[in-house]
């Protein structure tokens, strides 16, 4: 499989640079509470100075959003969504250890994480504009139309496995106790992102290969029409 951007969001979103990491071989009983809760830590400590809404990495995505003609405070980047509720609660819900991990990672850098089972991912991944006759089906189980132009992660048989670019993920290619291969994705815009996108990848592998002691596949994607090709397809190595 690959992962890649539609002409239209390498025009649109020329600066966005993206991580990914790529596991075969996950388990559900790694315990990965001390990882998560020294990333917590350091979230909660900036926090401290100001809430999320400042943080630059938050205003670049936020502008992301007015662009595609949303608002951003209704439609906030996963990211800061979970900045918001550590914010308000202290806390971050446990779910999967590897949920659990990037969720943390995503607060400690202020960057969106996005994981997909890659076992309910058909063919390639794409981010680009629905044409409106996409399927998504949300957490509660409900089946929704992305609207045509909205901006998705789109597989090879029409699913759409993320709403309104890094707002809302699928249930359908959510982590669950079964997930064997997943693909976890980082996006960032703001000044500086190329960096701070390969901290937290490398950051976030090496985190899952000693709690759940699965190596990833790891590359930066540095260009607007860089495309990661998954190593269990024949691909690999370093995109920039």
């Amino acid at each position: 499989m690959q992962l890649l951007y539609s002409r239209y969001m390498q025009h649109t979103f020329p600066d966005r640079v993206t991580g990914v990491v790529e596991l075969d071989g996950i388990g559900p009983d790694a315990m990965a509470k001390a990882e998560v809760a020294t990333l917590t830590a350091r979230a909660l400590m900036r926090l401290k100075a100001g809430a999320e809404g400042g943080f630059p990495e938050i205003q670049a995505w936020r502008r992301a959003y007015s662009t595609m003609g949303l608002k951003p405070t209704q439609y906030r980047c996963a990211s800061e969504a979970l900045l918001r509720r550590l914010r308000k609660d202290g806390s971050l819900p446990t779910l999967h250890p590897l949920i659990d991990l990037c969720n943390a990672a995503s607060v400690a850098y202020a960057i969106p994480v996005a994981v997909f089972d890659l076992d309910h991912v058909a063919g390639d991944l794409e981010v680009r504009q629905a044409k409106g006759n996409e399927t998504y089906i949300a957490f509660s189980g409900e089946t929704e139309t992305p609207d045509p132009g909205e901006v998705i992660f789109a597989d090879d048989d029409g699913y759409a496995h993320a709403r309104r670019w890094a707002n809302r993920q699928s249930r359908k290619s959510a982590v669950s106790a079964e997930t064997k291969s997943a693909l976890i994705v980082t996006e960032a815009m703001h000044e500086g992102g190329a960096e701070d996108v390969e901290k937290l990848t490398n950051e976030l592998s090496a985190l899952i290969a000693d709690t759940l002691e699965v190596a990833g596949q790891t590359e930066l994607l540095l260009h607007p029409d860089a495309i990661f090709a998954s190593g269990k397809a024949g691909g690999g190595g370093r995109v920039g």
